[in-house]
């Protein structure tokens, strides 16, 4: 089994102005992928998803790619 990305890059949060990371988790459509797809863990998977949607808000991460 898959370690998590953040656990193994011993990341504590997700910055939501990284816009590159963030893209790694985002499907072509806009969707955040799932956690058994991007092999996340629980407690990550609750930060990235808050960095994505703050993200979407602020508008550093598109809500639809093109």
């Amino acid at each position: 089994m898959k370690q998590c990305y953040f656990c193994s890059q011993n990341l504590k949060d997700v910055d939501f102005k990284d816009s590159a990371l963030l893209r790694r988790f985002i499907s072509s459509q806009g969707k955040i992928i799932d956690p058994q797809h991007t092999n996340t863990c629980a407690k990550h998977q609750r930060k990235l998803a808050k960095a994505i949607k703050r993200a979407r808000n602020m508008g550093v991460v598109s809500a639809v790619r093109k």
